[in-house]
């Protein structure tokens, strides 16, 4: 069964984009043999991506490491957005439900990870009950502001169990959403 994976790099302070969604603090972190890293990129099927996502700050534009996981994956995309482009993007399939969206990246994934990438899109699917795992790398830095990892004012309280933790190269932790 396909399960629904939401992976971020987070600066010890909680965020995963500095202010307007800015990822240039990201680049000093990237490269390296990361264990952890290398092995999901493998695992997953397709991506699940929202729209500030998909058109924001790639650290790696226009250089071989472009795209998601450094421009090591590839595969089909999925971006949930009330406005698609006029002009097809090869490999990406836009759509304008959670649900709808979700469903069809599950069924493009096969029996790998939908990799949800996006903090809105993230708390979207936890909310629905449609997000099955968390992992999260914790980057050595502070940022102070910015896009947090998961931002729900008013959210409910969601029990998670420890699937894994790693060390290095950066501190990681994998989690499973209780159901």
């Amino acid at each position: 069964m396909t399960k629904v994976l939401y992976s971020a790099t987070m600066s010890l302070d909680g965020f995963i984009a500095g202010p307007g969604g800015d990822m240039s603090w990201l680049t000093e972190h990237l490269g390296g043999a990361n264990p952890v890293a290398d092995d999901l990129v493998g695992k997953i099927g397709a991506l699940f991506v929202g729209a500030r996502t998909f058109h924001g700050d790639d650290p790696n534009r226009d250089t071989d490491k472009a795209g998601a996981f450094g421009g090591a994956w590839t595969g089909p995309q999925f971006v949930l957005t009330h406005q698609p482009p006029a002009t097809p993007v090869p490999g990406v399939v836009f759509v304008d439900d959670l649900t709808g969206g979700l469903a069809a990246a599950k069924e493009a994934a096969g029996d790998r990870y939908v990799n949800v990438l996006g903090a809105d899109v993230a708390a979207q699917c936890l909310a629905a009950g449609l997000l099955d795992e968390i992992l999260v790398f914790i980057a050595p830095v502070l940022l102070g502001d910015g896009v947090r990892l998961f931002h729900r004012p008013g959210g409910a309280h969601v029990p998670l169990d420890q699937v894994s933790t790693a060390s290095a190269p950066v501190p990681t932790v994998w989690l499973k959403v209780r159901r």
